[in-house]
């Protein structure tokens, strides 16, 4: 009779390591969004679920106590069982019988399960757990306070433990998703731009003053009418004596309806007297408190200026939105990639093209840090402005120079390295 006691006792005792080995993977694998949700619709265990893993010492402390605990107890009683059988072999036999029923049983089986549904699992066994925490709080919290010990003697601050950021994990959970085919490029491209907007300053996304269109306002009426109409852009700067004196900005439709009450009569109407007074903002802005300032004051567009107050070149409310869903072209807009693909698989491209954009469209890794386009990228690596012909190899990429104008490389040709050795050879 005590023998089958004895049985039913390790397969109990089997049971409850299931139960702790479990609940443990299930707790620490559920989705804390998916249980914030839960909560905010009034689901009490999944705000029992949030609360257990607010403090994960203690959490995974209970269980690991409980755990060892129930698998100690059944080695014991599988070893005292077999003793009786198989006298002093039967500890080598209680060893392997165990180890195998732990492993198999209580190891791997109920932690499988638990990552086929973490979440449901975590929902039912929380109740439970929770009691168990709060049972073994004192032998948790005692051990905790010795490991924390045992820690700042090898010179380690258990208290400065990093976690990582609610944006840093956004980004790899979408990296992963796309990795396993979940989430299309697209999308990965637009959640990452969102992320990625309080790290950029409008120097980042602003377009430069080289290529920005501005016109002297001491142009002729008639010129400067032309110039503003003829223009694919619905803003214009408007500048007195450099470029750097930036006086107004130019709505083309506040022109339309100045040219409609003169009837048509260019010589009535002053392009600078209707211009509005222009918006400056420094370089070193982020993008994400650019997008509130244009969204707060209902305007789209602004002038960047660096901290002598010089003018670097402006931002416009789509410059920002292209950063999150990609370019956005009109009927109006003249539709330049800057990157065309060659019948060799290398790529043209224009050299003041951002670096965000071309890893964005090739799904390169560029780093961005030092450099805003990829012509700035080169001259920062080579250390020097190169000529025409000269080529260079970095981020297991080959560039090779087409064009430069005065000091500023104009196009260039990038190639795979791979591709560009077998090619040489």
């Amino acid at each position: 009779m005590s023998l089958w006691l004895s049985l039913l006792a390790i397969i109990a005792l089997l049971a409850l390591s299931f139960f702790f080995s479990g609940s443990e993977t299930a707790l620490t694998a559920s989705s804390r969004a998916r249980m914030y949700q839960l909560a905010k619709s009034g689901n009490k265990r999944a705000s029992l679920v949030e609360k257990l893993t607010a403090e994960k010492e203690r959490l995974i402390g209970a269980i690991l106590l409980g755990n060892n605990v129930v698998n100690i107890l059944a080695s014991t009683l599988a070893a005292s069982v077999l003793i009786q059988i198989f006298g002093e072999a039967g500890i080598a036999y209680a060893t392997l019988a165990m180890t195998a029923a732990v492993v198999v049983f209580s190891e791997v089986l109920p932690k499988t399960l638990a990552l086929i549904r973490p979440d449901g699992f975590a929902l039912v066994v929380a109740p439970v757990i929770r009691v168990i925490v709060l049972v073994f709080s004192p032998v948790t919290l005692a051990v905790q306070a010795l490991v924390n010990l045992i820690l700042r003697l090898f010179g380690l601050d258990p208290d400065k433990a990093s976690d990582i950021s609610g944006h840093e994990e956004l980004r790899g959970t979408v990296d992963f998703l796309h990795s396993e085919g979940e989430v299309v490029k697209g999308d990965r491209d637009m959640l990452g731009g969102i992320l990625d907007l309080r790290e950029l300053e409008v120097s980042d996304v602003m377009v430069h003053r080289t290529r920005m269109l501005a016109l002297d306002a001491d142009m002729p009426t008639d010129e400067l009418i032309g110039a503003i109409l003829d223009s694919p852009f619905t803003r214009v700067p408007l500048y007195k004596d450099k470029q750097d004196n930036i006086i107004g900005v130019v709505h083309a439709k506040d022109l339309l309806r100045a040219i409609q009450k003169a009837d048509g009569d260019f010589t009535r109407v002053n392009p600078a007297r209707i211009a509005f007074k222009p918006w400056f903002v420094p370089d070193t802005t982020s993008a994400q408190a650019q997008l509130n300032a244009f969204l707060k004051r209902k305007l789209h567009f602004a002038l960047v200026v660096d901290e002598y107050g010089e003018v670097q070149g402006l931002i416009t409310l789509e410059d920002i939105l292209e950063e999150i869903v990609g370019e956005i072209a009109d009927e109006h807009d003249a539709v330049i990639d800057g990157v065309r693909k060659q019948a060799d698989g290398s790529y043209i491209v224009d050299g003041q093209l951002p670096i965000r954009d071309l890893n964005r469209a090739l799904d390169w890794n560029l780093p961005d840090e030092e450099a805003t386009t990829v012509a700035g990228l080169v001259i920062h690596e080579a250390k020097l402005i190169p000529d025409p012909g000269q080529q260079f190899t970095f981020h297991n990429l080959r560039f090779k120079v087409l064009r430069r104008q005065h000091n500023r490389v104009t196009q260039l040709r990038i190639s795979p390295v791979e591709m560009a050795v077998s090619a040489k050879g």
